[in-house]
């Protein structure tokens, strides 16, 4: 399984996603799911994959070949709502290369994204494709998306991340809502992949990967559970 977020804020767009991919409860490993597309100045793309590790790959590859191959393609969409339009062409044309071939197996295709990003002078945009090929965009009622293991750090998000939250308070909510979703399922797992993206930035400047035992996100998660504990110890009592 996995665990992706994307977030819209006033000021930015945070994107995290874990790297565990698993085939039974004794084959574990670890892949990047976070791909970036950026030409500084220009335009700024991100994509966080879930599902199945081949169909996510094979999607990705065809995006890359078509940039180089295609008239219109990631490097030359003048908005992003036409590249989402770009991966779920990509989608669909894995599907109908190896969906029957999966279908003799009894596995259906499993591949989804989280796209967002910025195109020169356009709004910054997130969106949400499913595997069908069919997509959402995030908005100022929901600023937020998700895909893979989504229950356990959505309501952390929910409580939280609104699009006026300052870029580091929401990034510091992204982590604990990943931590949330560790304690509680031993599919989705270190390392995590942190993005943010300033405004009409136009370029990535703030990256980084926590694996295991990373000092900063260790004293996140410690920070967490006192606070959280303290808080129930001044919770006014129950009264029988």
């Amino acid at each position: 399984m996995t665990y992706c977020v994307g977030v819209k804020l006033d000021t930015g767009l945070i994107f995290a996603s874990d790297s565990r991919t698993h085939a039974g409860v004794d084959n574990y490993a670890t892949f990047c799911k976070m791909t970036v597309f950026e030409r500084p100045a220009d335009r700024v793309l991100v994509l966080l994959s879930s599902g199945d590790l081949a169909a996510t790959q094979a999607v990705i590859g065809v995006l890359r070949r078509r940039g180089e191959a295609e008239p219109i393609n990631i490097w030359t969409a003048t908005s992003m709502f036409d590249v989402a339009n770009l991966v779920a062409d990509a989608m669909r044309d894995i599907e109908r290369r190896d969906g029957p071939y999966l279908d003799n197996s009894g596995i259906r295709f499993n591949a989804s994204f989280l796209l967002g990003g910025q195109i020169g002078t356009e709004e910054m945009r997130l969106f949400r494709i499913y595997a069908e090929g069919n997509f959402i965009e995030a908005g100022r009622d929901t600023n937020f998306l998700q895909t893979g293991e989504a229950k356990y750090g959505k309501p952390i998000l929910d409580l939280a991340v609104t699009p006026s939250a300052t870029l580091d308070d929401a990034t510091k909510c992204v982590l604990v809502s990943f931590d949330s979703t560790m304690l509680s399922n031993l599919s989705v797992g270190m390392p995590i992949d942190l993005l943010c993206y300033a405004r009409d930035s136009l370029e990535v400047t703030m990256q980084r990967r926590f694996d295991t035992g990373d000092a900063y996100f260790e004293e996140l998660k410690q920070r967490w559970i006192a606070g959280t504990r303290q808080v129930f110890h001044e919770l006014p009592g129950l009264e029988w």
